[in-house]
Formats: C-alpha cells, sequence, structure tokens
C-alpha cells in the first residue's frame, strides 16, 4: 500500500443545515480523516466505502441548500481514490494553480500555502484565505489573513476576474467605484466611514470617502490612496468576511441536481450551458495514453515556438539597440572618454570583486586603473530599457568638466554588455549623511552644510548655462548628489538627462521622468506650466529643504501630525515668524538655516515662472540673510492657485 497517497486532510463544511455531532461521529468521520491522513491500516477498498457512504448521508439528511466542500490540501499530489464518483467526475468552477489535467474555468485559482490553508488567487496580486465555497449558490467566502481585507484593496482589480460582491448580477450594490483613504485626526470622527483595521499613528483613524470627496470634510485630514475600481462592500467592511458569486460557468442548477454540467450542443446557436447525466462508460487505457501523449506534445511545439520567438525578439531588440549605440559612438569620438572593452572591465574591477552599491538600471563595483586611480564601474542591466540610459549619460556628461559635476573617465560598448566608468568617489553620497537617527548630532557644521548647498548650486548652474547645450537633470537628490574625500559636492547619474538648445524654454516629455518627492507639479502635468530648466530648480529646493531638517520632508513616523509635511509645517513657522525649531548652536548658524530654507522655498514655487533662475538661486546663497524677502505661500488653495495660474503661449517646445 502506498501510504503517502493517502496523506490527506479532509475537511467538511456544510451550508445552513448543520447536521447534528453525532451523526458525524456515527459515521466514524473523524476516525475516516484520520486513518486517511496517516496512512492507515485500513484497506483501500475500506477507505473508498466509508467515505462515499459518508456522502450519501449527507445528501439524505440535507436539502438542496446544502453545501459540501472537499479541499484537498496537497497541491502537488493526486485526487484520492476514495472520493465519490460524483465529485472525480462532475468538473468544478475552481482549479488548484498549477493544475494540468483541464478541471475548473479561467480565473477561478486556488492554491494551497505553507500552513495547508486554501487560498483564493485575485488579480493583480490579492491572495485571500476560503473559509467556505457553496456551489449551488454560486458563493466564495474568503478573509484576510491579518483581519484587514482593506489591506489588499490597493492591488485588487476585480473587473479582471469573474467575480462580483452580490448575488444579483445587476444589482446596483455591487458595482466598483473610486474611493481615497485619508489618515485623519480624532477630532470630528465620524464612525460610519472610519476602517478601524488600517493602522495609523496615534491620535489617528483612517476614513473613505468617494473619490470627488464632494461630500466630505476633509479638514483634518491628508490623503494617504486612491483605490481605483473596487467595491464599496470591501471598502466599509469590518467583519473581514467577504464573499465573492460568480455567474459563469451557471452550473448551480446542475450542482442541485448532482449532475455534470457543460457547455450548450455545438450543433445549436445558442449559448451557455446545460446539465446532462453522469455517463457510465469510460476509455480505455490506451485511448487515455494515446490523448495523453498528444496533449503533451502539443504543448511542447506550442511551448518551443514561443521560446524561439521570445528569443528572436530579444536578439532583433538588442541588436536595434547596439546599431543605435555605435551611430552614437561613431559622432562622438571626438570628446575625451576612453572606451573599454568588457575584457578591460572585469580586470578594472578584478572580475566585478567589490560591489559599492545596486540601483535601478545596473550595479555600480569600485576599480583600479592602470595608473593606480580608483574608478567606480557602473554596469548596466542587459534588457532595461532601450539603451536611452546609456546615451544620455555618455552623452551628457562626456562633454562636462566642473568641480561640482562627477567625471565620466570612459565607457563600454561591447556586444550585451554596457558599463560606465567614474571617478571614484569614497565618501559616497549625502543621502548618507543628512538623514541620521533622531537624537543624534549633524555630522557636518552649519557652514560645511552651506558649503554642499553652494557648490550643488554652481554644478546645476554649469548644467543649465556652461555647456554648449542645456542639460536638464531631472533627478536631483541627496542619493544623487556624491561627496569626495574633503567633501565637496559632485552630481551625478544622468539616466534620466535630457540635451537642449538654451534658446528654447520649454521640453515636451513622454512620460514623467525623476524620483516622487522631488518631481516638479509640471512634470506630472502640464496644468501647472511648461517642462523646463525650472524643474531641476524645484529639485534642488526640496533637497535644500531636507538639508536644513535632516530628515525626509514627508515624514509618517513624527509626532506631531502637522510635522508630517515639513516643508509646509516651516513655512508656517517662518511667515509667523517664530524659530524654525531646528537645533543650532549660535546666531551665525541660525541664519545660515534661516537662508537655505528661504532659497529652498523660493526654489518650489507651484508654477515654474514663480521660480528663480540657478543665477538667482547661486546668488541669494552668496548673499546676507539681510537681502532675501520670505517667498509666496507654495502651499496656497487650489482657488488662489488658479487665481495666479500664469498664461504663457510664447514658449517653444523641444519634442522628446
Amino acid at each position: 500500500m502506498v501510504r503517502d497517497a493517502y496523506k490527506y486532510r479532509l475537511r467538511v463544511g456544510i451550508g445552513r443545515n448543520i447536521l447534528a455531532i453525532d451523526k458525524v461521529k456515527a459515521l466514524g468521520l473523524s476516525k475516516l480523516e484520520h486513518h486517511a491522513r496517516i496512512g492507515s491500516r485500513w484497506s483501500i477498498p475500506k477507505l473508498n466505502k466509508r467515505a462515499t457512504a459518508f456522502q450519501r448521508l449527507l445528501h439524505r439528511y440535507g436539502d438542496s441548500s446544502l453545501s459540501l466542500l472537499l479541499v484537498i490540501h496537497c497541491c502537488n499530489s493526486p485526487l484520492p481514490t476514495w472520493l465519490s464518483p460524483h465529485e472525480l467526475q462532475t468538473p468544478r468552477s475552481f482549479q488548484l494553480k498549477g493544475q494540468s489535467d483541464g478541471c475548473g474555468s479561467p480565473g477561478f485559482n486556488l492554491s494551497c500555502d505553507n500552513k495547508n490553508r486554501t487560498v483564493l488567487e485575485l488579480p493583480r496580486s490579492v491572495k485571500l484565505l476560503v473559509k467556505r465555497i457553496d456551489y449551488v449558490n454560486q458563493m466564495i467566502q474568503a478573509y484576510a489573513e491579518d483581519g484587514c481585507v482593506q489591506n489588499q484593496l490597493p492591488n485588487l482589480t476585480l473587473s479582471a476576474s469573474p467575480f462580483r460582491t452580490n448575488s444579483y448580477e445587476y444589482d446596483s450594490s455591487s458595482s466598483l467605484g473610486n474611493y481615497s483613504l485619508f489618515v485623519c485626526s480624532y477630532e470630528g470622527r465620524s464612525d460610519y466611514d472610519s476602517i478601524s483595521c488600517l493602522r495609523t499613528e496615534p491620535g489617528s483613524y483612517v476614513k473613505y470617502t468617494s473619490s470627488d470627496y464632494s461630500s466630505t470634510s476633509l479638514l483634518h485630514c491628508r490623503k494617504m490612496i486612491d483605490l481605483i475600481q473596487v467595491p464599496k462592500v470591501m471598502v466599509s467592511d469590518e467583519t473581514n468576511n467577504v464573499y465573492f458569486y460568480w455567474s459563469n460557468p451557471a452550473c448551480g442548477s446542475c450542482e442541485a441536481q448532482h449532475r455534470r454540467c457543460g457547455p450548450v450542443n455545438n450543433h445549436t446557436n445558442a449559448v451557455g450551458f446545460q446539465c446532462f447525466d453522469i455517463p457510465v462508460k469510460h476509455m480505455g487505457a490506451k485511448v487515455k495514453l494515446m490523448i495523453s501523449g498528444l496533449t503533451i506534445g502539443g504543448c511542447f511545439v506550442v511551448i518551443s515556438l514561443s521560446v524561439l520567438l521570445w528569443m528572436y525578439h530579444l536578439h532583433k531588440t538588442e541588436k536595434d539597440t547596439q546599431r543605435k549605440i555605435e551611430q552614437f559612438l561613431e559622432d562622438y569620438k571626438a570628446l575625451k572618454p576612453a572606451r573599454y572593452s568588457y575584457a578591460d572591465i572585469k580586470r578594472i574591477t578584478l572580475q566585478f570583486k567589490e560591489k559599492l552599491g545596486q540601483g535601478g538600471y545596473g550595479t555600480v563595483f569600485k576599480g583600479m586603473l592602470s595608473n593606480d586611480v580608483s574608478v567606480a564601474v557602473k554596469l548596466l542591466n542587459n534588457f532595461k530599457g532601450n539603451g536611452e540610459e546609456f546615451i544620455n549619460e555618455v552623452g551628457s556628461m562626456g562633454r562636462i568638466h566642473h568641480v561640482n559635476v562627477t567625471r565620466l573617465v570612459g565607457f563600454c560598448a561591447d556586444g550585451y554588455n554596457r558599463a560606465l566608468v567614474y571617478e571614484y568617489l569614497p565618501n559616497e553620497s549625502l543621502e548618507k549623511f543628512i538623514f541620521g537617527d533622531k537624537g543624534e548630532d549633524r555630522p557636518f557644521g552649519w557652514e560645511k552644510l552651506h558649503e554642499i548647498a553652494f557648490g550643488i548650486a554652481k554644478g546645476i548652474e554649469y548644467l543649465h548655462q556652461g555647456c554648449e547645450q542645456r542639460i536638464l537633470h531631472f533627478d536631483i537628490k541627496p542619493h544623487n548628489i556624491l561627496l569626495d574625500e574633503n567633501f565637496n559636492p559632485k552630481i551625478s547619474d544622468f539616466g534620466l538627462a535630457k540635451l537642449c538648445s538654451k534658446e528654447q524654454s520649454a521640453v515636451s516629455l513622454t512620460a514623467a521622468r525623476g524620483t516622487m518627492g522631488y518631481i516638479a507639479p509640471e512634470v506630472l502635468s502640464q496644468n501647472f506650466g511648461n517642462v523646463s530648466y525650472k524643474s531641476d530648480v524645484y529639485n534642488f529646493g526640496m533637497l535644500l529643504l531636507e538639508m536644513v531638517g535632516g530628515r525626509r520632508n514627508i515624514d509618517v513616523k513624527v509626532e506631531n501630525i502637522s510635522q508630517v509635511y515639513f516643508p509646509e509645517w516651516v513655512y508656517n513657522r517662518l511667515d509667523k515668524g517664530e524659530e524654525l525649531g531646528i537645533r543650532t548652536e549660535d546666531e551665525e548658524h541660525d541664519k545660515i538655516a534661516n537662508k537655505l530654507t528661504i532659497v529652498g522655498l523660493w526654489c518650489i514655487q507651484w508654477y515654474p515662472v514663480d521660480r528663480p533662475p540657478m543665477k538667482s538661486v547661486v546668488q541669494m546663497l552668496e548673499g546676507e540673510i539681510e537681502n532675501l524677502t520670505v517667498p509666496p505661500n507654495p502651499f496656497a488653495s487650489k482657488d488662489e492657485m488658479k487665481a495666479k495660474m500664469p498664461i504663457n503661449r510664447e514658449l517653444h517646445t523641444i519634442s522628446e
């Protein structure tokens, strides 16, 4: 007897009619389950007989609402032979993930987790634990493991699944809608629109509202997230129980009659499903073997063709990218950076021995040139993008020579392998030094912090005015500011950069680029103005305020909710003439902190026309605090912004 073939757990779920416990015990269910799970001394026919008898008793004492759920908790094992003929032959809507026997319908995917529990998988990446399935009423009951289904809503696309949340297909209460979640203070709290299971900081709670928020007070709230096309019953649920219903396949009536359900006969024009009796005749072993062989062979051919087509597509794409890069490098011969082979790169990095860091487009290793000069080698991902980042970096950095911009030593474009070789800066990025743990002293004095800010501003001014073509960086942030051995700043990472003529006032982008928290408003929406060199000014302003605050501009971990968004908090204090609340040692340091704050607030003005150019920013940092004025409020209300919106029809556009 093969004992492992019977290591199953039989779980029986009853619908509205709950059988008396003594009747269940009379059948010896616990004994049946025990023997089936551990591999018993019972013979195979005896196990089959016991299981069949149990099912017959359920049907005898139940009615049409009786729901029998048999869940097999071994995903990789075959179905046990002791299930009844009805259970073995009647196709179910659901299928185990990875099951290839033709059972189930598209979108009805179940799997098993590491605790041997049944999991319902919904698009895009939602996983809920299954409590009950009612095939007659075509309903599945599920719940979230952490006790809060709302945690899963950002990843839910219910419209791409066969399920709905109401038993009536056209009931308006099951329709999908757009909602927004807000973190609000307890002041003015109402229970009907709150979500208690979502955790927030002390003194606040999470509430939901429809996305137009027209009838909702949000006076003491800030937005967390937008939920797109989700059912309201899941947003407002406080029980951690979700009921999903399905319409197709419409097999509920067939299940109630213990008959097989299948598509309507092909000879008719009808569309749908019909019930028919389970056939008694079975295919012979040879026929089954032949069908299995043909199926496996056909699948193998399809998979092989798919793999070949995919490899051909990748090869063609990479060849096009190589031609594009070679053409660019042919036009680029006159510039200084050296070209290395991939063998040179491996020799320089000692076979990629010392890893310095990793980013979205590649990995950085430390290397050594033959003249004992340390370098940083950025090895680009082979199949990331279409070579645009490589061309951006070489095309922009190769023509830059400035003390506050990282120097490009060379590059590699050898077949599928691409790399960039920079000067090595031992102190890594500014991010490492300005975001210390709470309570720690700043690693820099205020004088050094001012020097670093001034150096970054000079570097950006050079990119905008010092080269033959204007270079827009689009990703100025602490992580992209590197520090040399004397902590002098150098701007790096030109993968998102864009070149344009100095005479042009605006550029067009096919998609937003940059890092959230630093991206200028006009990069995200043209309603706020044209994308131009002023977008880099906004980046620099956000960086400057983080240097002053010694923290991220958005920090939900702060004790006071009014300090979550640092730029707005510090502007309000400055506007009221209050102290900034930043730790300084003397009056001179106070002046530096105030100057950096005022310059940063000028740089993050909402509309590009209100921001100063980098040349003026450099002059403000060089000048005295007494010569600076407090800027307008960058966080004005929507009505104020609309009244103040500039109209500029004379800007020429560079298409990307």
